[in-house]
């Protein structure tokens, strides 16, 4: 290496005052052309398909570089802090976490399987059972769910569970880590964090991870209009489950009807019945002044009476929402960040907060009434029959760290008394039976005498993400996944060998295909058995012709292949006898396929593929 000559030097290259003198050069390797151009923006398809080549920018190994910091940050952190870094199993039973695992098949157990860990969180509450107080490691967890920008179908934890800590000292410990974190690693002073309530959130913000960076917030407005003669916002404003909730977008006033209208339709998605706007030319003109979408159902007084709770100047515009409270809440939300978004009124840097006081129940449509979290966190200051009397109306010990709108953490403390453990399952509808099967290695543990403890979990690539300024968490993972949980460079998921599937087969449950057909002679069966016969599907043929059930199970091909025959005048075997009996142990598909009647031309053929093809 040696100075380059004044006149070659270039202040804009990092190594421009420097230059390589070579004597020697070896040629290690050849490269074909470069399927990604670094010198311009390539599609992400492209880049992830090529990702070992993408990896090279500079850019992704400043995000990488980072993240490596990170990680290194936060295992200084909690080993000086005396918490002991602990593996937990990858291949385990289902966690209650809400989304759909990832099922790993077992060859050596017949029909059983594995689940990948939604989270460590049965295995972090037994190890407080088993003495260490203060646990953490840096794990990877799965969840098969919809993706999204800041989503993936295996993601990296930074987990944490404590015995004999209280929530405050849980947040105080982790708050001083995630600070100092960002300290280090940004060079930013996130200060003292602020806590807010999950009631104060939604009310204030329409969400429970709300961005402080937006300077407007949401206003309730049930006051100004309810006793209005538009019972558009009458009706809500005096009903106890219903809120009328707006604000008032800086600058607003000037947009078109289009964009208004465009902002109507994002909300109608989002399960509004419709949106209202006030433009605010001039508040103090009145009627003059105002141009509203529902100006012919309000008063003047009315409209500027809205416009004033919502803080709204000469200039601004007020959208306004009305409906089931949590409902419109969320909409109203959802809109506030997306006009901050498209008119640019979210401010640099970080805003944090701690977000506390979750409701310990909620009821979806989905399916009806769940713990908000899991159903091991414990409840607020309430006895065991105060819970099953009243469940909501009650708060969960639950905390979440919330960073520019990210959930970028989350934890609670834990339930560690039996009889309020049984009061949950007892409000989720959960038998004791049912408990026992899916959660019973962790109860029989809690019954050996459990200390308190809580805990808490961050998303590292989340945390990283924000760290570096993106906004995309596949920029800081080295080999993401796309929105469709598929890897481009890999190709996975990928289809398995007939080998790989056979061998599998071997261990699965086995399957019980039932098949209403004409198949006319043993023969006919036969083809369509053989066809089936690798994947290991018992088939149940209706009207096979054969005559009656004991007549069809005297032949070879029954015991051979596990094949029964119920003739058309035994119907009522399959329908009364053996169908329920195959949905109650959930075995498989139902079939119907008609042939020999002319509805189905081909007979077994055609039967063999559409067996084949629901299967």
């Amino acid at each position: 290496v040696r100075a380059r000559p004044q006149s070659q030097a270039n202040a804009e290259m990092a190594t421009g005052d420097i230059e390589i003198y070579a004597k020697e050069l070896k040629i290690f390797n050849k490269s074909a052309a470069l399927p990604i151009d670094f010198n311009q923006d390539n599609t992400e398809e492209q880049r992830l398909r090529y990702r070992y080549l993408d990896l090279r920018r500079p850019y992704m190994v400043n995000q990488l570089l980072t993240r490596s910091k990170i990680t290194h940050f936060v295992r200084r952190f909690f080993d000086e802090h005396g918490f002991i870094d602990i593996e937990t199993p990858m291949l385990t039973k289902a966690t209650p976490e809400g989304a759909r695992d990832y099922l790993v098949p077992s060859r050596i157990h017949h029909g059983k399987f594995y689940a990948l860990p939604q989270s460590p969180q049965l295995f972090k509450q037994l190890l407080m059972i088993s003495g260490y107080d203060r646990y953490y490691q840096i794990t990877k967890c799965f969840r098969d769910e919809d993706l999204r920008a800041d989503r993936q179908p295996e993601f990296t934890q930074i987990d944490v569970e404590t015995s004999f800590m209280t929530s405050d000292e849980v947040r105080a410990v982790t708050e001083e880590m995630m600070v100092s974190l960002f300290k280090e690693v940004r060079g930013v002073d996130l200060g003292k964090l602020p806590v807010m309530k999950w009631e104060e959130a939604m009310d204030r913000f329409g969400s429970d991870k709300p961005d402080l960076r937006i300077s407007y917030e949401l206003h309730l407005l049930d006051e100004c209009v309810k006793n209005s003669e538009f019972s558009v916002l009458s009706a809500p404003a005096c009903d106890a489950k219903s809120r009328v909730i707006g604000f008032a977008l800086p600058g607003g006033a000037k947009l078109t009807r289009r964009e208004l209208d465009g902002y109507t339709d994002y909300v109608k998605k989002l399960g509004a019945s419709g949106l209202i706007w006030i433009k605010v030319n001039e508040l103090s003109k009145g009627a003059e002044g105002l141009k509203s979408s529902a100006g012919k159902h309000l008063s003047v007084a009315e409209l500027t009476a809205l416009c004033e709770k919502c803080g709204a100047h000469d200039g601004d515009l007020v959208f306004i929402g009305a409906g089931e409270r949590i409902k419109t809440a969320t909409f109203m939300g959802a809109l506030r960040i997306k006009t901050a978004k498209d008119h640019n009124l979210v401010a640099d840097g970080y805003k944090a907060l701690w977000i506390v006081d979750f409701p310990m129940f909620e009821i979806t449509e989905e399916a009806g009434l769940t713990a908000m979290h899991h159903p091991f966190t414990a409840p607020k200051d309430v006895t065991p029959e105060q819970l099953v009397n009243d469940p909501m109306s009650v708060y969960a010990d639950a905390y979440d760290l919330v960073i520019n709108g990210y959930e970028s953490g989350g934890g609670s403390a834990r339930i560690y008394d039996g009889e309020m453990q049984e009061a949950v399952f007892k409000v989720l509808g959960i038998s004791k039976e049912e408990a026992q099967e899916k959660f019973g290695f962790l109860l029989d543990a809690l019954s050996f005498g459990a200390p308190p403890h809580a805990g808490l979990a961050f998303g590292l690539d989340r945390v990283t993400m924000l760290i570096t300024g993106t906004d995309n968490i596949r920029d800081v993972i080295a080999f993401p996944k796309t929105t469709a949980a598929a890897d481009l460079m890999s190709g996975a998921p990928n289809f398995a060998s007939e080998e790989a599937l056979k061998e599998l087969a071997d261990s699965l449950p086995t399957k019980c295909m039932i098949i209403t057909c004409d198949l006319a002679s043993e023969d006919s069966c036969r083809t369509l058995a053989d066809k089936l016969k690798k994947y290991n599907i018992r088939i149940l043929i209706n009207n096979a012709g054969f005559g009656d059930v004991g007549a069809f199970c005297e032949t070879s091909l029954s015991k051979e292949l596990d094949m029964i025959d119920v003739n058309v005048k035994a119907t009522h075997i399959l329908t009364k006898e053996l169908l329920p009996g195959f949905i109650k142990r959930d075995c498989g598909y139902i079939l119907n396929v008609a042939s020999s009647a002319g509805l189905l031309p081909g007979g077994p053929y055609m039967a063999t593929y559409y067996a084949t093809k629901a299967y």
